[in-house]
């Protein structure tokens, strides 16, 4: 990953540069100390993955150099500030921002955040070069029938790659079980039909387990895995459930928030989630009130949505 970084600070861009370089995140290609010394298309030629830029500058600030260069420059934008002003702060997200540190800079923090949008990033680009592959493959003559069935159900995972990437939870382990979940709807869909809603959940983990671990599979074995998959599920769910609380305790118009929140969650549930993290206290929302169930059916219909829209 090729980074830049725009501080009027040089001790803090010294400091970032030198926690991408410790953590062998990518590599530092270059460097500013005012927003006016950006150019999208500089930072493109460049093929610059992510930019980090700081809100408060002398000659042009973060929020004013971003919205002169999203235009030309598509890459991911982290914005680090000492400044906790809502309104700032929602502006900035509006705008593309995918995370907003506040100083002073803590490292762990900074790494972490750093790594989910590279892997956001990599989800991305995946998805794009799937998407190329499959207009391409579009274009052949006489497509059979078992290539067609292939195709959109690669299609179905590709769309749920795309929503997990906006769910925050792509680079999380429980994302390629609700993955397979998908692959497993969709050909029940074509086999039964939906007209009862979807599987039973003890069905749905039962099936993506057995299909994974094969027929000679031990009983003990399957059961092992049924519960640990049933985990690995609510984790990433209850943590989607987290980072739309936090979308919208800054910007409760975020259209991210807007689109998703309510789709996925109860609204009580992602209140209460947005009161703790605003009071900073601890989390009441255990992982067993998570509504598995009609997470994964509106990811199924959702993916469903974006695969007729594609």
């Amino acid at each position: 990953m090729l980074f830049y970084i725009t501080d009027d600070d040089e001790a803090v861009r010294s400091m970032l540069a030198q926690i991408i370089e410790d953590e062998d995140l990518g590599e530092v290609a270059g460097e500013a100390e005012d927003g006016s010394l950006l150019d999208g298309h500089m930072l493109t030629l460049k093929n610059i993955d992510i930019l980090l830029i700081d809100l408060l500058m002398p000659d042009q600030d973060g929020i004013e150099t971003i919205r002169r260069i999203k235009p030309s420059f598509t890459g991911k934008i982290i914005m680090i500030s000492q400044v906790e002003s809502k309104e700032m702060i929602g502006e900035a997200y509006s705008l593309g921002i995918e995370y907003y540190i506040t100083k002073p800079i803590n490292r762990i923090e900074v790494s972490m955040i750093i790594r989910k949008v590279i892997e956001q990033t990599r989800v991305e680009k995946s998805i794009q070069d799937i998407y190329r592959s499959f207009n391409t493959m579009l274009k052949l003559d006489n497509q059979q029938d078992r290539q067609k069935k292939s195709f959109n159900e690669q299609q179905i995972r590709t769309s749920g790659q795309f929503l997990l990437a906006e769910l925050g939870i792509a680079g999380e382990k429980g994302s390629k079980d609700l993955l397979d979940m998908l692959d497993y709807l969709y050909q029940y869909e074509q086999e039964q039909t939906l007209k009862n809603g979807i599987p039973a959940l003890k069905e749905i983990f039962l099936h993506v387990v057995q299909q994974r671990l094969g027929k000679v599979a031990a009983e003990s074995e399957v059961k092992k895995e049924v519960k640990a998959s049933e985990q690995r599920v609510r984790r990433a769910i209850y943590q989607s459930l987290n980072h739309f609380a936090s979308l919208g305790l800054t910007d409760f118009s975020n259209w991210k928030f807007e689109n998703y929140a309510s789709k996925f969650f109860d609204f009580t549930s992602v209140r209460k989630k947005m009161t703790e993290l605003e009071n900073g206290s601890a989390s009441s929302t255990s992982l067993a009130g998570i509504n598995t169930k009609k997470f994964i059916q509106v990811l199924y219909f959702e993916a469903k949505r974006v695969q007729l829209e594609s």
